[in-house]
Protein backbone atom coordinates (compact mmCIF):
# COMPACT_ATOMS: atom_id res chain seq x y z
CA UNK A 1 0.00 0.00 0.00
CA UNK A 2 1.31 3.83 -0.74
CA UNK A 3 1.57 5.99 2.37
CA UNK A 4 -1.09 8.87 2.22
CA UNK A 5 -0.96 12.13 4.60
CA UNK A 6 -3.51 10.82 6.57
CA UNK A 7 -1.07 6.93 7.40
CA UNK A 8 1.95 9.06 8.39
CA UNK A 9 2.20 9.89 11.78
CA UNK A 10 5.17 12.75 12.46
CA UNK A 11 5.99 13.95 15.43
CA UNK A 12 8.60 14.35 18.75
CA UNK A 13 8.48 11.28 20.39
CA UNK A 14 7.80 12.43 24.27
CA UNK A 15 9.81 10.46 27.04
CA UNK A 16 8.37 8.85 29.80
CA UNK A 17 11.55 7.56 31.45
CA UNK A 18 15.09 8.26 30.83
CA UNK A 19 17.59 6.56 29.29
CA UNK A 20 19.47 4.10 31.17
CA UNK A 21 22.59 5.65 32.85
CA UNK A 22 25.04 3.48 31.40
CA UNK A 23 24.22 3.47 27.86
CA UNK A 24 24.59 7.10 27.81
CA UNK A 25 28.15 6.80 29.07
CA UNK A 26 29.00 4.12 26.55
CA UNK A 27 32.36 5.48 24.91
CA UNK A 28 32.03 7.66 21.98
CA UNK A 29 33.87 6.62 18.42
CA UNK A 30 34.88 9.13 16.16
CA UNK A 31 32.92 6.87 13.62
CA UNK A 32 30.72 8.41 10.34
CA UNK A 33 26.82 8.85 11.09
CA UNK A 34 27.50 7.53 14.55
CA UNK A 35 24.11 7.72 16.81
CA UNK A 36 25.95 7.76 20.02
CA UNK A 37 24.61 11.64 21.17
CA UNK A 38 21.31 10.58 19.66
CA UNK A 39 20.98 7.89 22.25
CA UNK A 40 18.29 9.70 24.31
CA UNK A 41 15.81 10.30 22.04
CA UNK A 42 16.30 7.00 19.92
CA UNK A 43 15.60 5.55 23.64
CA UNK A 44 11.96 7.92 24.06
CA UNK A 45 11.03 6.06 20.68
CA UNK A 46 12.04 2.75 21.54
CA UNK A 47 10.64 2.35 24.78
CA UNK A 48 7.03 2.49 23.25
CA UNK A 49 7.47 -0.47 21.25
CA UNK A 50 6.43 -3.38 22.61
CA UNK A 51 10.09 -6.09 22.27
CA UNK A 52 11.77 -8.58 23.50
CA UNK A 53 14.22 -9.89 21.05
CA UNK A 54 16.02 -6.84 19.06
CA UNK A 55 18.44 -7.20 15.96
CA UNK A 56 20.82 -4.64 15.15
CA UNK A 57 22.25 -5.63 11.36
CA UNK A 58 24.32 -2.11 10.82
CA UNK A 59 25.90 -1.99 14.46
CA UNK A 60 28.75 0.19 13.78
CA UNK A 61 29.77 1.27 16.84
CA UNK A 62 27.10 -0.93 18.93
CA UNK A 63 25.79 2.08 21.03
CA UNK A 64 22.49 1.47 19.94
CA UNK A 65 22.51 -2.12 20.14
CA UNK A 66 24.31 -1.55 23.76
CA UNK A 67 21.05 0.82 24.80
CA UNK A 68 19.05 -2.11 23.77
CA UNK A 69 21.11 -4.02 25.65
CA UNK A 70 20.67 -2.15 28.65
CA UNK A 71 16.76 -1.64 28.34
CA UNK A 72 16.89 -5.52 29.10
CA UNK A 73 16.42 -7.04 25.48
CA UNK A 74 18.22 -10.20 23.76
CA UNK A 75 19.57 -8.15 21.48
CA UNK A 76 21.58 -9.61 18.68
CA UNK A 77 24.72 -7.22 16.89
CA UNK A 78 25.97 -7.66 13.17
CA UNK A 79 27.97 -5.67 10.94
CA UNK A 80 29.79 -6.15 7.12
CA UNK A 81 32.89 -4.83 9.12
CA UNK A 82 35.21 -6.88 11.22
CA UNK A 83 36.60 -4.13 13.32
CA UNK A 84 32.79 -2.94 14.39
CA UNK A 85 31.61 -6.44 15.31
CA UNK A 86 34.30 -7.12 17.43
CA UNK A 87 33.51 -3.93 19.38
CA UNK A 88 29.81 -5.21 19.69
CA UNK A 89 31.55 -8.41 20.31
CA UNK A 90 33.11 -6.67 23.65
CA UNK A 91 29.82 -4.43 24.92
CA UNK A 92 27.08 -5.95 23.37
CA UNK A 93 28.10 -10.41 23.30
CA UNK A 94 30.53 -9.76 26.75
CA UNK A 95 28.78 -10.12 29.66
CA UNK A 96 31.43 -10.56 32.18
CA UNK A 97 35.14 -10.53 30.73
CA UNK A 98 37.19 -8.07 31.20
CA UNK A 99 40.54 -7.83 30.75
CA UNK A 100 42.89 -7.64 33.69
CA UNK A 101 46.21 -5.63 34.21
CA UNK A 102 48.12 -8.88 33.90
CA UNK A 103 46.64 -9.98 30.59
CA UNK A 104 47.15 -6.27 29.31
CA UNK A 105 51.03 -6.16 30.27
CA UNK A 106 51.20 -9.80 28.45
CA UNK A 107 49.54 -8.18 25.91
CA UNK A 108 52.27 -5.44 25.71
CA UNK A 109 55.30 -7.26 26.05
CA UNK A 110 58.26 -7.00 23.47
CA UNK A 111 58.94 -10.31 22.07
CA UNK A 112 61.78 -11.09 20.06
CA UNK A 113 58.97 -12.84 17.43
CA UNK A 114 57.20 -9.83 17.14
CA UNK A 115 55.92 -9.35 13.85
CA UNK A 116 56.52 -6.13 11.72
CA UNK A 117 54.08 -5.72 9.27
CA UNK A 118 52.68 -2.25 10.72
CA UNK A 119 56.02 -0.63 11.04
CA UNK A 120 56.94 -1.62 7.60
CA UNK A 121 54.06 -1.22 5.41
CA UNK A 122 53.24 2.31 7.23
CA UNK A 123 56.37 4.05 7.86
CA UNK A 124 56.12 7.44 6.72
CA UNK A 125 51.97 7.02 6.67
CA UNK A 126 50.48 6.79 9.96
CA UNK A 127 51.48 7.35 13.12
CA UNK A 128 55.07 7.50 15.05
CA UNK A 129 57.75 4.50 14.48
CA UNK A 130 57.03 3.53 18.42
CA UNK A 131 53.70 3.56 17.24
CA UNK A 132 53.68 1.53 14.85
CA UNK A 133 55.75 -0.77 17.09
CA UNK A 134 54.00 -1.00 19.72
CA UNK A 135 50.91 -1.93 17.19
CA UNK A 136 52.68 -4.95 15.59
CA UNK A 137 53.12 -6.03 19.22
CA UNK A 138 50.03 -5.43 20.68
CA UNK A 139 48.12 -7.53 17.67
CA UNK A 140 50.38 -10.43 18.52
CA UNK A 141 49.76 -10.08 22.24
CA UNK A 142 45.62 -10.03 21.53
CA UNK A 143 46.00 -13.59 19.24
CA UNK A 144 47.29 -15.03 22.56
CA UNK A 145 44.27 -13.89 24.90
CA UNK A 146 42.31 -17.39 25.51
CA UNK A 147 39.00 -15.46 26.44
CA UNK A 148 36.83 -14.25 23.42
CA UNK A 149 35.21 -11.59 25.93
CA UNK A 150 38.57 -10.43 26.80
CA UNK A 151 40.15 -10.55 23.43
CA UNK A 152 37.19 -7.97 22.16
CA UNK A 153 37.54 -5.71 24.75
CA UNK A 154 41.22 -5.36 24.11
CA UNK A 155 40.63 -4.44 20.00
CA UNK A 156 38.03 -2.33 20.93
CA UNK A 157 40.54 -0.78 22.95
CA UNK A 158 43.11 -0.69 20.06
CA UNK A 159 40.55 0.53 17.81
CA UNK A 160 39.72 3.10 19.80
CA UNK A 161 42.94 4.15 20.73
CA UNK A 162 43.70 4.27 17.20
CA UNK A 163 40.98 7.12 16.18
CA UNK A 164 41.87 8.97 18.96
CA UNK A 165 45.57 8.96 17.70
CA UNK A 166 44.93 9.39 14.44
CA UNK A 167 43.67 13.39 13.24
CA UNK A 168 40.44 13.58 12.37
CA UNK A 169 39.65 10.13 13.63
CA UNK A 170 40.23 8.91 9.33
CA UNK A 171 42.75 6.99 7.30
CA UNK A 172 42.67 9.22 4.81
CA UNK A 173 45.39 11.67 5.28
CA UNK A 174 48.59 10.82 5.77
CA UNK A 175 52.10 12.04 6.14
CA UNK A 176 52.85 14.96 7.98
CA UNK A 177 50.29 15.81 10.40
CA UNK A 178 51.29 18.93 11.99
CA UNK A 179 49.05 20.95 11.06
CA UNK A 180 46.40 19.20 12.63
CA UNK A 181 48.03 19.28 15.69
CA UNK A 182 45.88 22.27 18.04
CA UNK A 183 47.36 20.64 21.45
CA UNK A 184 44.49 18.18 21.84
CA UNK A 185 45.72 15.72 24.78
CA UNK A 186 44.79 13.05 22.21
CA UNK A 187 47.70 13.90 19.83
CA UNK A 188 49.91 13.97 22.79
CA UNK A 189 49.47 10.74 24.12
CA UNK A 190 51.37 7.86 22.10
CA UNK A 191 49.12 4.57 21.21
CA UNK A 192 50.00 2.44 24.07
CA UNK A 193 49.08 5.55 26.48
CA UNK A 194 45.98 5.70 24.93
CA UNK A 195 45.36 1.45 25.20
CA UNK A 196 45.89 1.69 28.79
CA UNK A 197 43.66 3.87 29.22
CA UNK A 198 40.55 2.52 26.75
CA UNK A 199 41.09 -0.92 27.79
CA UNK A 200 39.60 0.79 31.31
CA UNK A 201 37.15 2.38 29.44
CA UNK A 202 36.03 -0.34 28.00
CA UNK A 203 36.18 -2.68 31.36
CA UNK A 204 33.45 -0.25 32.08
CA UNK A 205 30.90 -0.78 29.89
CA UNK A 206 30.68 -4.76 30.87
CA UNK A 207 27.73 -5.68 32.16
CA UNK A 208 24.95 -8.83 32.41
CA UNK A 209 21.45 -8.04 31.48
CA UNK A 210 20.23 -11.47 32.23
CA UNK A 211 19.87 -12.84 28.49
CA UNK A 212 21.56 -14.17 26.01
CA UNK A 213 23.40 -11.35 23.09
CA UNK A 214 25.11 -12.35 20.50
CA UNK A 215 27.93 -10.36 18.42
CA UNK A 216 29.26 -11.31 15.09
CA UNK A 217 30.42 -10.15 11.53
CA UNK A 218 27.61 -10.28 8.66
CA UNK A 219 26.10 -8.79 6.05
CA UNK A 220 22.56 -7.66 6.00
CA UNK A 221 21.31 -9.83 3.56
CA UNK A 222 23.14 -12.83 4.73
CA UNK A 223 21.96 -12.59 9.18
CA UNK A 224 18.98 -15.02 9.81
CA UNK A 225 15.90 -13.24 9.45
CA UNK A 226 13.34 -14.44 11.92
CA UNK A 227 13.03 -14.48 15.09
CA UNK A 228 13.15 -10.94 16.28
CA UNK A 229 10.39 -9.06 17.34
CA UNK A 230 12.45 -5.90 16.64
CA UNK A 231 15.02 -5.01 14.19
CA UNK A 232 17.15 -2.01 13.86
CA UNK A 233 18.43 -0.59 10.54
CA UNK A 234 20.51 2.07 10.18
CA UNK A 235 22.62 1.44 6.99
CA UNK A 236 24.12 3.67 5.13
CA UNK A 237 23.17 6.38 2.69
CA UNK A 238 23.92 7.66 -0.47
CA UNK A 239 25.08 11.07 -0.02
CA UNK A 240 24.31 14.62 -2.06
CA UNK A 241 28.21 14.79 -2.02
CA UNK A 242 31.37 12.96 -1.05
CA UNK A 243 30.47 9.04 -0.85
CA UNK A 244 29.44 6.90 1.97
CA UNK A 245 32.32 4.32 2.04
CA UNK A 246 33.46 3.14 5.27
CA UNK A 247 36.13 1.49 3.68
CA UNK A 248 37.95 4.32 2.76
CA UNK A 249 38.06 6.24 5.71
CA UNK A 250 38.66 3.18 8.54
CA UNK A 251 40.87 0.48 6.43
CA UNK A 252 43.27 0.31 8.73
CA UNK A 253 41.12 -0.91 11.50
CA UNK A 254 39.48 -2.70 9.48
CA UNK A 255 43.23 -4.36 8.68
CA UNK A 256 44.48 -4.11 11.98
CA UNK A 257 40.90 -6.19 13.23
CA UNK A 258 42.49 -9.72 11.31
CA UNK A 259 46.12 -7.98 11.16
CA UNK A 260 45.46 -8.14 7.14
CA UNK A 261 45.28 -11.57 6.77
CA UNK A 262 42.99 -12.86 3.89
CA UNK A 263 43.02 -8.90 2.71
CA UNK A 264 44.09 -7.23 -0.77
CA UNK A 265 46.31 -4.51 0.53
CA UNK A 266 46.43 -1.89 -2.70
CA UNK A 267 49.63 -1.21 -2.95
CA UNK A 268 49.73 1.85 -5.40
CA UNK A 269 47.38 3.83 -2.74
CA UNK A 270 48.98 6.35 -0.96
CA UNK A 271 47.52 4.94 2.33
CA UNK A 272 47.81 1.21 1.69
CA UNK A 273 44.39 0.91 1.51
CA UNK A 274 42.29 -2.67 1.23
CA UNK A 275 39.67 -3.67 -2.12
CA UNK A 276 36.44 -2.12 -1.15
CA UNK A 277 33.57 -4.11 -0.79
CA UNK A 278 30.54 -4.18 -2.70
CA UNK A 279 26.92 -2.83 -0.39
CA UNK A 280 23.85 -1.89 -2.79
CA UNK A 281 23.71 0.91 -0.42
CA UNK A 282 26.31 3.21 -1.84
CA UNK A 283 25.44 3.47 -5.13
CA UNK A 284 21.81 5.36 -6.41
CA UNK A 285 20.91 2.82 -8.94
CA UNK A 286 21.10 0.05 -6.56
CA UNK A 287 19.93 1.77 -3.41
CA UNK A 288 16.27 1.87 -3.81
CA UNK A 289 15.99 -1.52 -4.77
CA UNK A 290 18.24 -2.85 -1.52
CA UNK A 291 16.29 -0.68 1.04
CA UNK A 292 12.96 -2.81 -0.57
CA UNK A 293 14.61 -6.40 -0.33
CA UNK A 294 15.97 -5.30 3.07
CA UNK A 295 12.16 -4.41 4.05
CA UNK A 296 10.58 -7.41 2.69
CA UNK A 297 13.16 -9.46 4.41
CA UNK A 298 12.49 -8.01 8.45
CA UNK A 299 8.27 -8.02 7.47
CA UNK A 300 8.19 -10.24 10.34
CA UNK A 301 9.34 -8.15 12.64
CA UNK A 302 8.79 -4.29 13.70
CA UNK A 303 11.12 -2.13 11.73
CA UNK A 304 12.59 1.17 13.19
CA UNK A 305 14.69 2.58 10.32
CA UNK A 306 17.04 5.57 11.38
CA UNK A 307 17.59 8.30 8.19
CA UNK A 308 18.80 11.79 7.68
CA UNK A 309 17.70 14.20 5.45
CA UNK A 310 20.51 14.75 3.75
CA UNK A 311 20.59 11.06 1.95
CA UNK A 312 19.16 9.19 -0.61
CA UNK A 313 16.28 7.60 -1.26
CA UNK A 314 14.62 10.38 0.27
CA UNK A 315 11.77 10.16 3.13
CA UNK A 316 8.60 9.98 1.04
CA UNK A 317 10.35 7.20 -0.88
CA UNK A 318 11.53 5.32 2.00
CA UNK A 319 7.87 5.66 3.44
CA UNK A 320 6.37 4.08 0.31
CA UNK A 321 8.40 1.39 0.10
CA UNK A 322 8.37 0.20 4.28
CA UNK A 323 4.26 1.03 3.87
CA UNK A 324 4.57 -2.10 1.31
CA UNK A 325 5.47 -4.44 3.72
CA UNK A 326 3.71 -2.34 7.17
CA UNK A 327 -0.08 -1.51 7.95
CA UNK A 328 1.41 1.31 10.15
CA UNK A 329 3.73 3.73 9.36
CA UNK A 330 4.61 6.03 12.13
CA UNK A 331 7.68 8.54 11.47
CA UNK A 332 9.81 10.51 14.60
CA UNK A 333 11.74 13.69 13.77
CA UNK A 334 14.33 15.75 15.42
CA UNK A 335 17.35 18.37 13.84
CA UNK A 336 21.02 17.41 14.74
CA UNK A 337 24.05 18.15 13.60
CA UNK A 338 26.70 16.19 13.14
CA UNK A 339 30.27 16.93 14.26
CA UNK A 340 33.11 14.73 12.06
CA UNK A 341 36.76 15.52 12.48
CA UNK A 342 38.15 18.50 14.36
CA UNK A 343 40.08 20.92 12.19
CA UNK A 344 37.91 24.52 11.73
CA UNK A 345 37.52 23.73 7.65
CA UNK A 346 35.29 20.34 8.55
CA UNK A 347 31.92 20.68 7.81
CA UNK A 348 29.16 20.68 10.69
CA UNK A 349 26.10 19.34 8.54
CA UNK A 350 22.73 20.28 10.35
CA UNK A 351 20.46 17.84 8.85
CA UNK A 352 16.83 16.37 10.42
CA UNK A 353 16.71 13.02 11.76
CA UNK A 354 14.25 10.37 10.89
CA UNK A 355 12.78 7.34 12.88
CA UNK A 356 10.44 5.67 10.44
CA UNK A 357 8.74 2.93 12.90
CA UNK A 358 6.48 0.15 10.93
CA UNK A 359 4.47 -2.22 12.66
CA UNK A 360 1.98 -4.72 11.87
Amino acid sequence: MRVSDEEWSVGEAVASSAAPPHALAYPELRYMGSKRRLLPWIHEVLQKLDFESALDPFSGTGCVAYLMKAMGRRVTATDFLAFTSLIARATVENAQSRLDRRTLSEITRPRRDDPDFVARTFDGIFFTAEDRAFLDRASAGLTRVADPGAQAIGYAALFRACLKRQPRGVFTVSGDLSRYDDGRRDLRLSLEEHFGEQVQVFNETVFDNGRENRAFRSDVFEVEADGFDLVYLDPPYVPRSDDNCYIKRYHFLEGLACYWRGLELMEDTKVKKIAKRFTPFSYRRTAVDAFDRMFARFSNSTIVLSYSSNGYPDLETLGALLARYKKRVDIYERSHRYHFGTHASVSRAAVTEYLLVGRG
